[in-house]
């Protein structure tokens, strides 16, 4: 909702049309300019100022982001409410940004100050200029966080935001790169020594003369005073980011440094994950929240003790088998973490609750290190409810899930996620850190260093996919066409802002707006298409993805304010997360594991993707209808009566698709322009726009030819329609595509039965790791052995498995076994002809005796 201030203010030509507002835009800006002078003065004038006020309104003036755009800021707007580049930075600090469009001028006695948070406070700079810059410090979270800055150390009045990036998901440029990364992390195990090479930008630590490297320990430590089994929750922990030494000082700044590590004795040798630093050499020795350059966090093998160099398997197996009995003391958390997709196109179509994890991409070439076997692997976006646990689904060439059952690539479950969990900051919720000591090192105990991973996967084993359910997912494409969660497609022209998910019970408020149709050459067509779509769940960000003026790209609003992927294309945000890869994609992945995906395409439409869990089934409406598996009830109105979509007019299906437009109370659109604000912020359905409801295909007509060459399979209504309504073959062409792309989808999450997974027999090989419905896996036995059981066993439809259990028998031990069978028969039969022999003698004498009786009678 904007700030109604501004719109007096800019309410200008009201009730216009567009293309009166068109040959009208020159005349507009010199007054919106004028306006802006105005403003300036008399915000001096007044004294409203922006000082300690963003994002807030200044009655004749605005101190919100979307002043900018209206022309209506306040006149100390930008030396107030800040801007920054660049605009993220690891979350490990030493990243510096300067401040945009505002200056600072410290006495000399002072210096500009940055506080974080409101809490942790760095020592900023000025140039020459005025301009400032800050320094981020150590934050052990990721996402959007508040700064201000001072220049006395005392009032605070300037403000912005951060971005506190996770350390794996900074680019390279901007880090320490550990060249050889496996020779720096096996260093001291058999047959890996030598020389340790590194390298960095040299721009980066802002000194051209000399640099200092330093090595820095993470570890996480029990601060509880009593010996309690945790068994029910984790024990308290304090993180601890402590520098160990250094192992150079005032050395060049040529971005490249070599060394030949040496064991460290205790208590450095004590810390076992850590990263490397760069930093200027003008700092002390472990000086903090310093511009610097970090590696990623590293098992520190080069640095171990001298122990761990004499014999590295058995070092390691002792901590191997010390964790193994702690986590038999912590709670068990793999109860509450989800199962996994079944198949790899269910995993990477399930983007609301499943994401890829960059250490396993088969679209940056399948490197999977921890994962041998696997081409690809993602990670569950939330963390488990209770212990704020992660899960991990890996998966092979063909599509099956890789499981720790089968082999050492198998996916793992994790105690602490690695992306970390709301709050963040302290352990385990602390992104990528709390997972390296829980769940990466660990596996270097027992994998890696050493060979027993059957330790680790007892603790770690993969979570199979028969509690998965896929996604229901609706869909709003081209012209705009609705597919409905339960499969009915209709077609929906209305002008203006509309519900098109609503879920009161869950919080949940998807809505999309919808603007005529228009050519480049400025040609109005009887058509709409969606242009922008609003979201949010419960207390979350509102996020806005609406389109951009460059053709076919999206641009992203958090909270009325405009987001930059330029650095990142991932976000943490409150409430939600976002993706965007390409300036065409976002995806939204809101806390409830609710996916939304809006792309950009050809001709200037945006196509939308809902997918939700199971758990919203009958608590939806809107124009993607009620999910149930019912479609007759989807064409419910607002009012309660259901349109059967079966012999409904287009006139009907439109009178249906306006009774869902929102109201300036819920909506959850910005509207920075004086467009916006006429064409949408007063009139959310627009009466007077009226629709083609159908269009004719004439054979004369020179596009239909070419159209009927594009436009087939069951697209094909969608595409003639597109195409004809807007004459334009590109704009046809993209709704077919944005439909195959919908039905592929559909195809992807289709249901899938899992029997669970079959172990190998003792002493006998199991063939086929596929247990899925229809697959088949076959049992053998090693030479010696005999197979007792189903040598064959297939997956059924009741997702129960065929056969017995397979077992492998020792030929001797059957033999044995057989000899004492025959011999407890022999004995039963002897046992059965004695018995007979003795009943057939006392029935001999009784006969004998009744005899007896009756002669001494007669």
């Amino acid at each position: 909702m904007p700030h109604r201030h501004n719109i007096v203010l800019i309410k200008m030509n009201t009730g216009k049309n567009v293309g009166q507002l068109a040959t009208m835009r020159f005349k507009w800006r010199q007054s919106i300019l004028l306006l802006a002078v105005i403003l300036v003065c008399i915000s001096e004038i007044t004294g409203q100022s922006c000082d300690g006020q963003c994002g807030e309104t200044r009655g004749t003036c605005s101190c919100h982001a979307t002043c900018v755009s209206l022309l209506t800021c306040c006149g100390d707007y930008r030396q107030y409410c800040l801007q920054i580049s660049p605009y993220s930075g690891t979350m490990m600090g030493g990243s510096v940004f300067s401040i945009l469009n505002a200056t600072f001028y410290p006495s000399k006695q002072e210096q500009l100050t940055c506080r974080f948070r409101g809490e942790i406070e760095t020592v900023g700079y000025t140039d020459g200029e005025g301009r400032g810059y800050c320094v981020s410090p150590l934050l052990f979270q990721s996402g959007w966080l508040p700064f201000d800055v001072s220049t006395d150390g005392r009032n605070f009045n300037s403000s912005g935001e951060y971005l506190s990036v996770h350390p794996s998901k900074m680019d390279a440029a901007f880090k320490v790169t550990l060249v050889n990364s496996t020779q720096w992390q096996y260093y001291g195990t058999p047959n890996t020594a030598g020389t340790l090479r590194m390298t960095w930008n040299p721009s980066l630590i802002g000194d051209k003369d000399s640099i200092n490297i330093e090595l820095w320990g993470y570890r996480e430590v029990n601060t509880s005073t009593t010996d309690t089994t945790w068994e029910e929750e984790l024990p308290p922990l304090r993180a601890e980011w402590t520098y160990l030494y250094s192992l150079g000082k005032g050395l060049a700044n040529n971005g490249s440094f070599r060394f030949t590590p040496k064991p460290s004795e205790k208590p450095y040798s004590d810390w076992e994950v850590g990263s490397v630093r760069v930093s200027s050499s003008i700092y002390s020795d472990g000086a903090r929240n310093v511009r610097a350059v970090w590696s990623g966090a590293h098992a520190l093998a080069w640095h171990l003790e001298e122990a761990f160099r004499q014999d590295s398997a058995a070092w390691a197996l002792d901590r191997c088998l010390a964790w193994d009995v702690l986590e038999k003391s912590l709670p068990n958390f793999l109860e509450e973490v989800v199962d996994c997709p079944c198949t790899l196109a269910q995993a990477r179509a399930d983007t609301g609750r499943f994401h890829t994890d960059y250490g396993c991409d088969m679209e940056k070439g399948s490197v999977c290190t921890y994962h041998p076997g696997s081409v690809h692997c993602v990670r569950a976006v939330q963390a488990s409810p209770v212990y704020r646990a992660g899960q991990q689904c890996c998966y092979d060439s063909t599509g099956a899930q890789v499981l720790t059952g089968d082999s050492i690539g198998g996916s793992t479950p994790d105690r602490a996620h690695d992306w970390g969990s709301p709050p963040y900051r302290d352990p385990p919720r602390i992104p990528s850190l709390s997972h390296w000591m829980y769940d990466v090192l660990t596996f270097y105990y027992c994998c890696l260093w050493s060979d027993h991973c059957q330790v680790y996967f007892t603790h770690r084993p993969s979570s199979g996919c028969r509690r998965y359910t896929p996604p229901t997912a609706g869909a709003v494409l081209g012209d705009p066409h609705f597919l409905t969660f339960d499969g009915v497609r209709y077609t929906f022209n209305g002008k203006g802002e509309y519900y098109l998910v609503l879920s009161p019970d869950r919080g949940l408020s998807v809505q999309g707006r919808t603007e005529q149709v228009k050519l480049e050459n400025g040609t109005l067509f009887k058509a709409t298409r969606l242009s922008a779509v609003a979201m949010r769940e419960r207390s979350s960000d509102v996020i806005e993805v609406r389109q951009a003026e460059q053709q076919n790209q999206l641009e992203v609003l958090r909270n009325q304010q405009v987001l930059s992927f330029t650095e990142q294309s991932w976000m943490d945000l409150h409430g939600v997360f976002l993706y965007s890869p390409i300036p065409q994609n976002v995806t939204v992945m809101f806390s409830s594991g609710v996916g939304v995906e809006v792309r950009g395409r050809e001709g200037g439409a945006m196509a939308l993707t809902v997918l939700l869990p199971t758990d919203y089934t009958n608590l939806t409406q809107g124009l993607l209808g009620q999910m149930n598996s019912d479609p007759l009830d989807d064409l419910l109105t607002s009012l309660g009566d259901v349109v059967s979509p079966d012999n409904t007019s287009p006139e009907e299906i439109f009178t249906f698709g306006a009774s869902w437009k929102t109201s300036n109370e819920t909506s959850l659109f910005t509207y920075d322009s004086k467009y916006l604000l006429d064409t949408y912020y007063y009139v959310k359905h627009d009466s007077a726009f009226v629709p083609a409801f159908s269009v004719s295909e004439d054979p004369a007509d020179p596009l239909v030819g070419d159209m009927l060459k594009m436009c087939f399979g069951e697209g094909a209504q969608f595409c003639k329609y597109d195409t004809l309504s807007t004459r334009s073959l590109v704009v046809g062409n993209a709704t077919l595509l944005s439909f195959m792309c919908h039905q592929t989808l559909m195809q992807d999450l289709e249901s899938v039965v899992s029997c669970g997974w079959l172990a190998s027999p003792r002493y006998g090989e199991k063939i086929g790791t596929r247990y899925l419905e229809g697959s088949t896996v076959s049992f053998t036995c090693n030479s010696g052995y005999v197979l007792y059981g189903s040598p064959e066993r297939t997956c059924l439809p009741s997702g129960e498995w065929t056969g017995e259990e397979a077992s492998c028998i020792s030929d001797n031990v059957l033999g044995v076994v057989l000899g004492s069978v025959f011999s407890i028969a022999t004995l039963i039969t002897m046992g059965v002809m004695i018995n007979l022999h003795f009943r057939k003698q006392k029935r001999e004498r009784q006969e004998r005796l009744d005899g007896k009786v009756i002669f001494e009678q007669s």
